[in-house]
């Protein structure tokens, strides 16, 4: 999208096309990715930043790789009930009385509402001692323990 400025110059008129800049292009994401601006704090006195534009590629792959486990969570948590087993947490066994698809939603926005906090405030400390972002890597590896554990029971069931 182009706009024209004119601008008057001594009794003359000059016409200049500007591009839009705010235009979304796919060179515009890989400058995200890549060369955003926001990594570290702008003043020395400002310590450390809390929001920032850029997260280091482990924090995305501790979210993504939580989805998936949460999803594999979901299928194997539904193979297990179908053979007996019984669902231990309540928010989840209220969400299956109506039915496997508010059952799966519901798991889906929960783990996704808690990641992007997570994401969100991944510099901020906790208590002053933990970054936050840690507790992503502990979230993902509590995730593949549970995953380890609903295998066993279902190849013992089957």
């Amino acid at each position: 999208m182009d706009t024209e400025n004119s601008a008057e110059t001594s009794g003359t008129t000059t016409v200049r096309t500007i591009a839009e800049r705010r235009e979304f292009t796919w060179r515009t994401v890989f400058y995200g990715f890549t060369l955003s601006r926001r990594r570290d704090h702008r003043r020395e006195e400002d310590g450390e930043p809390v929001f920032i534009d850029w997260h280091h590629p482990w924090l995305f792959i501790m979210s993504v790789g939580t989805m998936i486990l949460s999803a594999a969570d979901a299928f194997l948590t539904l193979q297990l009930l179908e053979r007996g087993m019984i669902e231990a947490n309540p928010f989840m066994a209220k969400a299956m009385e109506y039915g496997t698809g508010v059952f799966a939603a519901s798991k889906m926005t929960m783990t996704a509402a808690g990641i992007l906090t997570l994401v969100f405030l991944a510099k901020a400390h906790v208590f002053n001692r933990f970054r936050t972002g840690l507790f992503m890597t502990l979230f993902f590896s509590s995730y593949l323990c549970l995953i380890c554990y609903e295998l066993v029971n279902l190849m013992e069931l089957a």
